[in-house]
């Protein structure tokens, strides 16, 4: 019988937990780069597969069917989250850890990480200590939104500085490095492969709000959101609202194309 445990949790927390239900609500056009990233991985080495950020698992059914017989570590800091990654069944341990500060405990063959490390800052130092941390042969694999300076990102910043100025710090916001940043940092720890991939997604009609708004809202929204009271809230939601009927106009059946740019690297250590 597969057995599943998750270690005591950090000493901090943070201010407000995912939601699992609103970031599932796109899973599918979530699952697409994930599952792209991980045709890219080249052979493995022994040892352990680490899921990080590994958020409520919809990676963890694809790395469990790739790697039926590899113990598969998830690793993130929302306890809500985790729960939902249990329930896959996918996953050998789990694990509520601070990426910034999270090492593993032996080197692993596959540091496997969708849609999370624009959440942290300084990659400059981030991405190599995560680079050096797999097996000899083993790889680190990376894909990360890089969609910060279309209307769909850049409107929540522009709304929330137009009507409460101050209240936002843009630094704080998830973010990542371009593509040419990103390789310098990387170049010479190993063989690097790095690309990236506009997806032109159909966002299905939605009667409460414009779909780009459901999409961004339980991911890149959230630090915005988190500095404003319900009123605010409204206030700025509808003024977002506003602004992608005109930025991505509904098509006759009320679905918006909503095209989302990422950033994909894997990075094998020498064996």
């Amino acid at each position: 019988m597969q057995m599943y445990t998750v270690s005591e949790p950090p000493m901090t927390a943070p201010t407000t937990d995912w939601n699992p239900a609103l970031y599932a609500r796109f899973a599918g056009l979530r699952l697409k780069p994930a599952l792209d990233l991980l045709l890219h991985v080249p052979a493995l080495p022994e040892g352990d597969i680490v899921d990080l950020g590994c958020g409520n698992g919809p990676v963890g059914p694809l790395l469990r069917a790739r790697y039926p017989d590899i113990r598969i570590i998830g690793v993130d800091n929302s306890p809500a989250m985790l729960a939902k990654a249990r329930e896959t069944g996918s996953y050998t341990t789990l694990t509520e850890a601070d990426i910034a500060t999270w090492h593993p405990d032996t080197p692993p063959a596959l540091i496997y990480s969708n849609a999370t490390l624009h959440w942290l800052p300084d990659h400059d130092r981030l991405l190599p200590a995560l680079a050096r941390m797999p097996a000899p042969g083993g790889t680190l694999a990376v894909q990360v939104p890089h969609q910060n300076n279309a209307p769909s990102h850049r409107l929540w910043h522009d709304l929330v500085e137009q009507n409460f100025p101050g209240r936002f710090d843009p630094a704080t916001a998830p973010g990542i490095n371009d593509a040419r940043r990103t390789w310098d940092i990387l170049d010479g720890l190993g063989d690097l492969s790095l690309w990236e991939t506009e997806y032109m997604q159909r966002l299905d009609p939605a009667d409460d709000g414009h779909p780009v708004r459901l999409f961004t809202s339980s991911t890149f929204a959230r630090p915005v959101l988190d500095v404003l009271d319900p009123d605010e809230q409204t206030l700025i939601t509808t003024l977002y609202d506003q602004a992608m009927e005109a930025a991505y106009p509904r098509r006759a059946d009320g679905s918006v194309l909503f095209p989302f740019r990422r950033l994909f690297f894997t990075l094998r250590r020498e064996p």
